[in-house]
């Protein structure tokens, strides 16, 4: 099977392609605007076809008034000569003429001829005006100018020339067939240049799909930048932290694994030889030993068991950049500390609870600050001798810090020692004291998660040299800003 074509056909009928979208929104604009081009081609192709026709109707407006000559009066004129020798003559269209007097009376000319627009009419216009009208059911160019006649008593005339539109249309349909044809021809070529163009523009994109296929299951390296094309690297990085992520878990679930079969192990093994130890023995009495002893290391292997499913959660809980809610971190303290009370008294120890203030919000994850001071506490109950004390103290120990403290009269931890501790399965050597090794690494893990601040130190209020005692300090920090979950 192919991998690329690996997901339900309700996803491969959704999925778009890239080369499909950026085909659609390049030649769908094209198509578009080719309509709207010719469109416009034919507007310019009519106007540039119509201005050398203008100035021969200007030159026409010219050569007839240099014809006109006064009859008996100012107002009684006529052409020197016949028009259709004045004026062009052509095959194709047809020529009209009028002239006017200041009232409005034709002197010479087509009487059919529209007059000139009332906002001209009577006013000197001595430049040619053009306009477009109808003479004789026929649609013209009409050319007007309004002109002095010097002649004695001069008087003012109107000069109209009108010529149909055959051989405008005619030149601009020229122009048009010389401008649209050839795009019949380029934008099939357009099509084909954009389809190759982009064939080739994805090429990276297809070489990196290869690679990426040819990776083994197990590769999680990242995928070099800089084989990817700009566009797509932001892509690539977000791919590539996704690995970095996905790396960190298989390597925590390897660790897990790796470190579940290690430690269960011995406790496995014990089990089954008090189980046939028990099953040798005849004595009633031995027979009874070892079931306590095959219960105890039962009891062992389950804390183990537990803690090693806290430590997979711990690391899993959340995911990284998740935001925290808010929490009562005094209540949650004094809901766990009541918890540990039975187990003090039946040592005895004396567990004391001191919290400076109400209120004191944190932002955090309950299941897991919950988990956190049990661990401290399973911690300094196991270490602390009989008699002892272990106070829980919570206050702000610094402006926008809150400081949870966790205070034992226990053997102490030498300070060369006060990192490894925080390692998986250490323990410090000669306590004599049952454990996994995971309960403080789970709380290292916790803290770091929290962004909280996890130091270690002698028990300053302790009075017996040989025991120095241990405090836990974790600092959380303030709700100034949003809390999130911290990369492991």
């Amino acid at each position: 099977m192919n991998p690329s074509n690996t997901g339900s056909p309700t996803e491969l009928v959704q999925a778009r392609s890239l080369f499909g979208e950026i085909l659609d929104w390049m030649l769908a604009p094209l198509l578009l605007l080719w309509p709207i081009s010719i469109a416009f081609t034919y507007l310019v192709a009519q106007s540039i076809a119509s201005a050398p026709f203008d100035r021969a109707l200007d030159d026409d407006i010219t050569l007839l008034a240099r014809q006109l000559m006064r009859v008996n009066s100012p107002a009684e004129l006529m052409v020197n000569a016949q028009p259709q020798e004045i004026l062009r003559a052509s095959d194709t269209d047809q020529l009209f003429y009028q002239i006017l007097d200041p009232q409005g009376r034709i002197l010479a000319g087509n009487r059919d001829f529209p007059p000139p627009p009332k906002q001209t009419h009577g006013q000197s216009v001595r430049r040619v005006q053009f306009r477009s009208d109808l003479v004789e059911g026929e649609p013209v160019r009409v050319a007007y100018r309004t002109l002095d006649h010097a002649y004695p008593g001069g008087s003012e005339i109107t000069i109209q020339v009108a010529e149909t539109l055959t051989k405008r249309e005619q030149l601009a349909n020229e122009i048009i067939k010389g401008v649209i044809l050839p795009q019949f021809f380029i934008l099939p070529l357009a099509v084909i240049l954009v389809w190759f163009a982009l064939i080739q523009g994805i090429a990276p994109l297809k070489r990196l799909q290869q690679k990426i296929l040819a990776r083994r299951s197990d590769d999680l390296s990242p995928i070099p930048a800089n084989e990817a094309p700009e566009e797509v690297t932001p892509l690539v990085l977000a791919f590539n932290e996704l690995l970095q992520r996905q790396g960190r878990v298989i390597e925590q679930q390897r660790r897990f694994v790796a470190d579940a079969a290690h430690q269960m192990r011995t406790p496995l093994t014990g089990l089954r030889t008090q189980a046939e130890l028990a099953l040798r023995q005849t004595d009633p009495q031995e027979i009874e030993t070892s079931l306590r002893h095959l219960i105890t290391s039962t009891k062992q292997a389950t804390r183990l068991i537990n803690q090693l499913l806290t430590m997979a959660r711990t690391e899993s809980q959340l995911t990284p950049s998740e935001a925290l809610p808010q929490l009562t971190l005094d209540r949650l303290v004094r809901d766990v500390v009541h918890d540990w009370v039975p187990q003090a008294l039946q040592k005895p120890i004396d567990l004391g609870l001191e919290i400076d203030g109400k209120q004191m919000m944190v932002y955090g994850h309950t299941l897991l600050l919950r988990e956190l001071l049990n661990n401290l506490l399973d911690n300094a109950l196991r270490y602390t001798p009989e008699q002892g004390n272990i106070t829980v103290r919570l206050h702000r120990h610094d402006p926008g810090m809150i400081t949870l403290e966790v205070e034992d009269t226990g053997p102490g931890i030498p300070p060369e020692e006060r990192e490894l501790i925080f390692e998986r399965f250490y323990r410090v050597l000669g306590t004599g004291i049952d454990g996994s090794g995971l309960g403080l690494a789970i709380v290292k893990e916790i803290a770091q998660r929290h962004n909280a601040i996890l130091t270690v130190h002698n028990n300053p209020r302790s009075t017996d040299s040989r025991y120095p005692g241990t405090l836990f300090r974790i600092a959380f920090p303030s709700l100034e800003q949003p809390a999130t979950l911290e990369e492991p």
